[in-house]
């Protein structure tokens, strides 16, 4: 019999004391969730293991001891659609808020009867004979207490990305997306709608309104929309145009609220971590005029 190469014996080696390290580590083992959370940091202090792998470590651990109220948005906040709406004011719903799913309601947003893929409504400018609720998909109903990790598998198992949280009446509480949990772990998801994320930027849209990053500088909306925030009586001490609305407003502001500075209507997009990511920015004429 051949004796192994030492090039591979020493590779085995290499990772036989890279798993002795670690057990040595944790050995006799933690007793409770802090002690763990201790131990993984004395790991990377160690090089045991490296920082992006701590953190993921972490935030599973933190996970699998939260449910989906923690995360949920709440029914308040949620973008429904009205099952009896017309076509171009789902469209518009769809465009401005730029979600994927969307929950759909008969009569009352208590009454959830399927949810709606974006992708969807293009069969029905294709065949405009179609019902649009036969484009529905099945509803998943969770309650609040449904842990994470439990949500996660079932997200992974049944190909659904979206589910309705129900509190301890039967009520609707909010809904939980698959970003929401994987969010735990691997931290701030970044899609195609939070772009410009460092520099903040402003797209103008079909209906003479404008999409703004909450991250634009103060100087740039000035600039764009040739207003003058200190000729307003406003603070420009700071940064950035999110910074500013949510000082002039007392709180961070919640998708749907609006704000109205130097002639200008800020309607709130789209929040994520505690931060506006986009307004819709419109003069206030064209506000008036129903634009």
């Amino acid at each position: 019999m051949s004796e192994p190469s030492p090039a591979r014996s020493s590779e085995k080696e290499e990772k036989r004391s890279l798993l002795q390290k670690l057990i040595d580590l944790i050995h006799p083992g933690p007793d409770t969730t802090a002690e763990l959370i201790k131990t993984l940091a004395e790991a990377e202090d160690n090089n045991v293991i490296g920082v992006e792998s701590r953190v993921m470590l972490e935030g599973v651990i933190r996970m699998a001891q939260m449910t989906a109220g923690d995360v949920l948005v709440a029914a308040t906040r949620m973008d429904l659609v009205n099952i009896n709406s017309p076509y171009d004011d789902i469209l518009h719903l769809v465009i401005d808020t730029a979600h994927s799913r969307f929950p759909v309601y008969e009569d009352s947003r208590e009454n959830i009867i399927g949810i709606l893929l974006a992708k969807d409504l293009l069969k029905l400018q294709r065949a405009p004979e179609l019902n649009l609720r036969a484009l529905l998909r099945p509803a998943v109903f969770i309650p609040e207490s449904k842990r994470l990790n439990d949500l996660l598998r079932d997200f992974r198992g049944n190909r659904n990305h979206q589910a309705i949280v129900i509190d301890e009446f039967g009520r609707v509480a909010g809904l939980v997306t698959i970003e929401d949990v994987l969010e735990q772990i691997v931290g701030e998801i970044e899609d195609e709608f939070d772009e410009a994320k460092d520099d903040g930027d402003i797209f103008g849209l079909a209906d003479r309104t404008y999409r703004v990053s909450g991250y634009t500088a103060l100087e740039r909306v000035e600039a764009a929309f040739e207003v003058q925030f200190d000729d307003a009586g406003l603070d420009k001490t700071f940064d950035t145009i999110g910074g500013l609305i949510a000082h002039e407003m007392g709180h961070v502001p919640k998708r749907g609220e609006h704000c109205v500075l130097a002639g200008l209507n800020f309607h709130v997009l789209h929040t994520k971590g505690g931060a506006v990511k986009w307004f819709k920015v419109s003069p206030i004429h064209l506000t008036d005029a129903g634009v």
